[in-house]
């Protein structure tokens, strides 16, 4: 975002064409079969101005990681209503990650790559393990930052794991949903009557997640500010 800030009007414009670019074709193509040629041309642009925007394409999922990010947990307290519960905001905004990945097979390799990249997935245990602490305190007392932080790399690769396996007619959305959340819970020491309680109110949350929802950072950041859909966002183009 600094480097945003510093950009000219020229420059944020060409950012923003990438950035609506690479939704569009990560959501076609996945994306590791899209390239940055690719990426320049879906934008209008000739292939070597990708680079005067974005370094690499892992930099371009970067800033679309953190969209993502942001607009997830805005879009889980909305939900919620007014301070929610913080164990329950926790659960609901991992289980809308896990929803999200099985609306396609190209969605389930962003994430995925998200939560395997280097920079991205840094990104998202710095990000996350600051707010563990506000969701898991009361039941780690004592626990220090870089406590958070490690079972943050912890949790995270509970979330890869449920992630690249897809739901079928025995592991349905919901028995991913109570094992998931239940392996995270007893990592940070919840008790298990609150697990019991807090899952099945996740799991009824979710079913006020509109069809075909994704973040408003893969409905074109930039351009859109609502959450939008997968056909939304590519018709969009």
């Amino acid at each position: 975002r600094r480097l945003a800030a510093r950009l000219q009007p020229s420059g944020i414009r060409r950012r923003n064409k990438m950035i609506y670019a690479a939704v569009v074709l990560f959501l076609e193509n996945g994306y590791e079969k899209t390239t940055t040629a690719q990426i320049a041309r879906r934008a209008g642009m000739s292939a070597t101005s990708f680079f005067a925007a974005f370094p690499n394409k892992e930099a371009i999922l970067y800033a679309l990681v953190r969209e993502m990010l942001a607009e997830q947990f805005k879009w889980t307290e909305r939900l919620l209503g007014e301070r929610p519960d913080p164990l329950l905001l926790y659960c609901a905004e991992t289980a809308l990650q896990i929803h999200i990945t099985e609306l396609s097979p190209e969605l389930r390799e962003l994430y995925m790559t998200a939560y395997s990249l280097q920079s991205t997935s840094e990104y998202i245990y710095q990000n996350i393990s600051k707010k563990l602490e506000t969701f898991f305190a009361p039941y780690l007392p004592g626990a220090q930052a870089s406590d958070f932080y490690e079972l943050e790399i912890a949790s995270a690769g509970v979330m890869r794991g449920f992630m690249g396996r897809p739901c079928d007619l025995y592991f349905t959305i919901e028995r991913k949903l109570r094992r998931f959340l239940s392996c995270c819970m007893r990592l940070y020491c919840v008790p298990l009557p609150v697990r019991m309680l807090t899952v099945p109110l996740t799991q009824e949350i979710m079913t006020c997640v509109p069809a075909g929802f994704i973040p408003s950072g893969m409905a074109v950041p930039g351009f859109t500010s609502s959450g939008g859909s997968v056909s939304g966002a590519v018709s969009a183009l």
